[in-house]
Parts: C-alpha cells; sequence; structure tokens
C-alpha cells in the first residue's frame, strides 16, 4: 500500500534591509507601492497566503529581524505562481527599483520551502529556514529560486 500524496505549497520569506527609517522621505515611493503590490498579490493566481500585522494591511510594523528590516512572508500553491507575481507583474517594479530602498544584501536574503497545504508559517519557522540556508547551502528545506526544490524532492523533508 502507497502513502498518499500530501498537498505541498510553497512558502517563502525575503527580507530587506532598510536604507532609511521607514518614514523617512526617501522610503515614500517604497511605501506608495505597498498597497497596489499587496493588492495584486492577494489576486494573483496560486496566491495562498501572506503575513500581515493585526490591525494593519501588510507586515512593514513587524520587525522580527532587526529594528531596520522589513519582512515578507507569503505562501503560494507553486513555484511557478510565486515566480510568475514576482517577475511577471507590477511587483517587478519594486524589484527594479529596490536599491533605492534596500542595502544589497551579502548573504541569502529569499528562502522557498515546501509546507503542508493549510499551514501558514510562522516567522520564526521563516527565519529558521533563512539561517538554515545561510548556514548550509541549498537543500530540500531550504532553498532559492536559482536552487530550488520539487515538492515531490522535499515532501520526505517536512
Amino acid at each position: 500500500m502507497t502513502s498518499p500524496v500530501r498537498a505541498l505549497h510553497l512558502a517563502q520569506l525575503n527580507v530587506a534591509t532598510l536604507l532609511h527609517p521607514f518614514d523617512d522621505p526617501r522610503i515614500t515611493p517604497f511605501v506608495e507601492l505597498l498597497d497596489p503590490v499587496n493588492t495584486a498579490a492577494d489576486g494573483a493566481p496560486g496566491f495562498v497566503w501572506r503575513l500581515v500585522e493585526e490591525g494593519a494591511p501588510d507586515a512593514t510594523g513587524l520587525r522580527p529581524a532587526g529594528e531596520d528590516v522589513i519582512v515578507n512572508l507569503s505562501v503560494w500553491e507553486s513555484q511557478d505562481a510565486l515566480w510568475d507575481f514576482a517577475y511577471r507583474s507590477g511587483h517587478l517594479e519594486v524589484m527594479r527599483r529596490r536599491r533605492d530602498w534596500f542595502a544589497r544584501h551579502v548573504e541569502a536574503h529569499l528562502v522557498l520551502w515546501w509546507v503542508p497545504a493549510g499551514h501558514l508559517p510562522t516567522v520564526g519557522e521563516a527565519l529558521s529556514r533563512l539561517a538554515e540556508l545561510r548556514a548550509n547551502g541549498p537543500s530540500p528545506r531550504a532553498f532559492t529560486f536559482a536552487a530550488s526544490y520539487t515538492a515531490d524532492e522535499a515532501a520526505s523533508h517536512l
């Protein structure tokens, strides 16, 4: 008898270190893009969930990785769905302008991992996966777009 196949979704965390305080006018163009980009994400094919601070429209007020670091944590039905949103939508404008607002990261700032469908990762879990990627490089438990693993490859590592 074979084990039933569990549906898996892709979780992602990315962190960005602000060049200036969040209320600095030099960050205003980024802040102005938050609502339209988050609205687009919420309606994107394959989108499942994103972290938001209680009572806020986004997670920019949460600072679990440092006072000058903002976090973005979300879950997607597939890697293709996340890729399409990140690189084939209005989100790409934010990516193109990120050096205006955020410091260049020397170590990994994005981590991907598979989660059982219905599981919403915690910030602690996400930061742990990022630390794992930074310490050990890509693996089925923590990877990147450039060095990725399929849900099937990761299933035994959940």
